[in-house]
């Protein structure tokens, strides 16, 4: 189809054409009004995601929510938080906190029965032998010093709640609220911190707010906002750098609007299709605006080039369509491609974004190669008077000062081109080592500035406590159902171990006998374990002395028999998640660890007048299930449930990080894998990971591997629409020369300075690809147009570096310039786009321009061999 043709509609009906585009613009635009926003990372992966899905189970059987945590930090006072006012602050913001819902959804609400806080925990304390008391740390507020450091010592003395209630240096004190749902964290710290704003301070309490919720939802909250700040931002530097370029406002007025409508068709059709906006799918205009101005920017380079020779607008719009439509037509089905290829990933958000993006990139081709002619048509003609570059005389050869340096570059490339080659060997290299050096690593809290309130919390929360950063190990046990036969043989056996006297001791015939008649008569182990235990308390009831404790010790053979399938109950198993715990520890990533066995031994200190070594698993599974009954009379008896399941098969072992670095979980996840493997349990059990750092690390995993695939895939699309274009594999191996340069030394850059492979940076991937090969096509292209008039590459590169070189450049300044002020966005994303998207453009232009005209003169005898002929 000719350019001219298919373009001579909206040249002949610009009006026309410009109604349909306000039209269509308005109705797409309309269903914004629509949006619903996500911000939850969870949603990252797919509600079936079998990660997901078990990590929902967990929170449903333990009873576990997200949680805020509320630091309160005193360094000033010689007894930490632990005085009079501190505590007071502490009570009155607990207080105020229990309560809290959203306003506009009640059902979104602090869950009240499991805040952890000075006045909602139990101190447990021993009230003689065998018996232990429950009693509020702190029922009300201290009035005196006494009371405050009591009411430290006892914390302190409580090892659930030293380094998770309270810092082991007495400087800090937390507060956990866990909360029904993630998206009322921004709310929630909204509302704390306007109480916190209400409380005396001058004794030198600090209050910080942090938590993966919070700053997963504020993240969301911010992002929007910088959203709505940064767009407009980037496009008044755009309209800034256009104007210096070309002079008139009349003219640069239409990639702008093309850039806008491109943007609000794209993101209604993608909320009106029924998709919620999340963190990927809001980034979508920073990634669409410069694509869609980068073709309007060549035609109007073109189009300020050739009017002034040509004076006329029409021939002149057909002139530079005919030169351009092919090449942007390729650019821009090259670019979606790149973003197109990310619905092969495993994360449906990201799935959105490029298709998404991909269907803006198309739109903006059309509308370029539409409404830029019809605009130009419906502008005056005495209104272009002065427009266009200077030149010299008749020539085709332009006085500026980006058209000298640009001539001079031209004669570089081509003197030079071996020199300019080597150098780039050496820089690819250096490139190699530094990808070599990348680490894939991301933290939701890394999002922020380093001085964000929201990071500069989590920095000082994890110096203090554990870790304010959750995950759950989860053990199943796997015991299996056995026969009343199989029961009474092993409860033979654990009889036999305990009774004194040998074979002949007439205790055992006794209790042989006995569990001989009650086995003949017992339908399930369940009747055998009741029938045969009242029978053994009637005959230790009947007991002199000396048989009474014999008797005893058989009822905890045959108890034990009857927990063993409560594996979580057995003292063996608890040491075993004791010793678990103690290497959890040592893998430097967490700061503490809590589970049932902590519970259990804490308890049966206390029921041995605190006796500091009865601090320890009790011997027996009956000593241990005394323990758990004794913290059931507790204020809060369903603690328990969040760490132990209540038929005692599962166990939840809740694990504090310091650091919500996916390599830090990782490490764990793999000190764990290598401990079970060397220690093998004492029982049958499975373990399975849960909690948001967790997921963190899954969805961030399967997004960079899904990214890698997706960019690999769209690597050899790309090199075969190129083959296609140029009709020859070489030319298309060409092409992809300033892409590879361009992902070779951006990607070995942050290897180098130890920039973290993240969310942001691996969908930039996918931008590079679009981009880089955007400005290959135009100069390729042109390359041979040119070679075909001139016969030679020395006089084809003089006319390369004139208009072509021009256009290509005007797009990497005005592109690269025009996005840095993204880089005074308080958020890190945005940060690390503007200086990404400054350094594509540069990177990729400076490959174009010098390293392929340096490829093309070397290698000129082979890629032009059929025009030679």
């Amino acid at each position: 189809m000719a350019p001219s043709k298919f373009i001579g509609f909206s040249m002949k009906r610009p009006k026309t054409v410009t109604v349909i585009m306000i039209l269509a613009t308005l109705l797409l635009g309309s269903l914004i009004s629509t949006v619903h926003v996500d911000t939850d990372p969870e949603n990252m992966l797919s509600k079936e995601e079998a990660v997901r899905v078990f990590h929902n189970k967990v929170k449903q059987e333990f009873s576990l929510h997200d949680v805020v945590v509320v630091g309160i930090v005193n360094e000033e006072h010689p007894d930490g938080v632990f005085n009079p006012a501190t505590l007071k602050n502490i009570q009155s913001l607990t207080e105020y906190s229990l309560n809290l819902s959203s306003e506009k959804d009640p059902q979104k609400r602090v869950v009240t029965q499991n805040v952890i806080a000075p006045g909602t925990v139990d101190n447990i304390e021993q009230a003689g032998m065998g018996q232990v008391r429950f009693e509020w740390l702190m029922k009300e507020a201290p009035t005196s010093r006494e009371g405050a450091l009591a009411i430290r010592d006892n914390a302190m003395s409580n090892p659930l709640l030293k380094g998770t209630l309270v810092s082991e240096d007495g400087k800090a004190l937390c507060i956990y609220l866990p909360i029904t749902a993630k998206d009322f964290a921004y709310e929630l710290r909204t509302l704390l911190l306007d109480n916190i704003r209400t409380l005396d301070t001058s004794n030198g309490d600090k209050f910080y707010i942090t938590g993966l919720p919070v700053a997963e939802d504020t993240f969301g909250v911010e992002m929007f906002i910088q959203m709505a700040v940064s767009a407009p931002l980037a496009m008044l530097a755009i309209f800034i750098l256009m104007f210096i370029f070309f002079k008139k406002i009349n003219m640069i007025i239409s990639p702008l609007i093309i850039a806008m409508v491109s943007v609000i068709a794209t993101m209604g059709l993608l909320i009106g299709a029924g998709n919620t906006l999340h963190i990927m799918s809001s980034m979508i205009p920073i990634f669409l605006m410069p694509i869609a101005v980068v073709d309007s920017i060549h035609i109007l380079s073109e189009f300020f080039d050739r009017y002034p020779s040509i004076g006329d607008r029409r021939k002149t719009l057909e002139h530079v369509m005919d030169q351009l439509f092919m090449p942007m037509f390729y650019t821009s089905l090259t670019s979606a491609a790149g973003f197109l290829s990310l619905a092969l990933t495993p994360i449906p958000p990201v799935q959105v974004f490029g298709i998404f993006v991909a269907f803006g990139i198309m739109l903006a081709w059309l509308l370029t190669i539409i409404f830029v002619p019809a605009y130009i048509m419906m502008l005056k003609e005495e209104s272009l008077s002065g427009f266009g570059a200077a030149v010299h005389g008749n020539k085709n050869v332009h006085s500026g000062f980006l058209s000298r340096h640009l001539r001079w570059l031209g004669k570089l490339t081509y003197n030079q081109s071996k020199l300019i080659l080597a150098a780039t060997l050496m820089i690819l290299i250096v490139a190699a080592w530094g990808i070599t050096k990348i680490n894939i690593n991301d933290n939701p809290v890394k999002w922020f500035k380093k001085d964000h309130p929201i990071r500069v919390a989590d920095k000082v929360l994890n110096h203090h406590f554990g870790g304010t950063y959750e995950a759950y190990l989860v053990l199943t046990g796997q015991g299996r159902d056995m026969s009343v036969s199989e029961t009474a043989a092993l409860i033979n056996e654990q009889i036999n171990n305990v009774i004194p006297g040998g074979e002949n001791s007439p205790i055992r015939e006794d209790a042989a006998l006995s569990l001989d008649e009650m086995q003949k008569t017992s339908g399930t182990p369940e009747e055998l374990f009741r029938k045969l235990t009242g029978n053994f308390e009637e005959k230790m009831n009947a007991a002199n002395d000396a048989d009474y404790e014999v008797w005893g010790n058989i009822l905890d053979s045959v108890a034990q028999v009857k927990n063993r399938g409560q594996i979580f109950k057995q003292p063996e198993m608890l040491r075993y998640i004791e010793k678990l715990q103690a290497s959890l520890v040592e893998s430097g990533a967490v700061g503490k660890s809590n589970s049932v066995a902590d519970v259990v031994k804490k308890v049966y200190q206390e029921l041995y007048e605190a006796n500091p070594e009865y601090y320890r698993i009790p011997d027996t599974s009956n000593a241990v299930a005394q323990s758990l009954i004794s913290f059931q009379n507790s204020h809060k008896p369903d603690d328990l449930w969040h760490l132990v399941t209540p038929d005692y098969t599962k166990a939840n072992i809740w694990v504090q990080l310091k650091s919500g670095d996916n390599q830090d979980m990782e490490k764990v996840i793999i000190k764990m894998d290598v401990f079970f493997k060397e220690n093998p349990p004492p029982m049958e059990i499975e373990y399975q990971w849960a909690g948001l750092t967790y997921l963190n690390v899954v969805w961030q995993d399967k997004m960079v591997n899904g990214m890698l695939k997706s960019f690999m895939s769209s690597f050899v699309v790309v090199f075969i629409m190129m083959a296609f274009l140029f009709r020859s594999p070489l030319w298309g191996l060409l092409a992809m020369v300033p892409l590879s340069v361009t992902i070779a030394f951006i990607y070995g850059i942050i290897g180098i300075i130890g920039k973290d492979y993240d969310m942001p940076v691996a969908v930039l991937s996918s931008l590079t690809l679009g981009l880089a090969v955007d400005f290959a096509i135009h100069f390729l292209e042109r390359s041979r147009m040119v070679y075909k008039k001139t016969g030679s590459w020395k006089a084809a590169i003089e006319e390369m570096f004139e208009e072509p070189a021009r256009a290509i450049t005007r797009n990497v300044i005005v592109i690269a310039i025009g996005f840095t002020p993204l880089l005074a966005a308080p958020l890190v994303p945005y940060q690390t786009v503007g200086v990404f998207l400054a350094s594509i453009m540069a990177v990729s232009g400076v490959a174009t321009m010098i390293i392929l005209p340096a490829l093309v003169a070397t290698f000129e005898p082979w890629l032009f061999k059929k025009s030679n002929k």
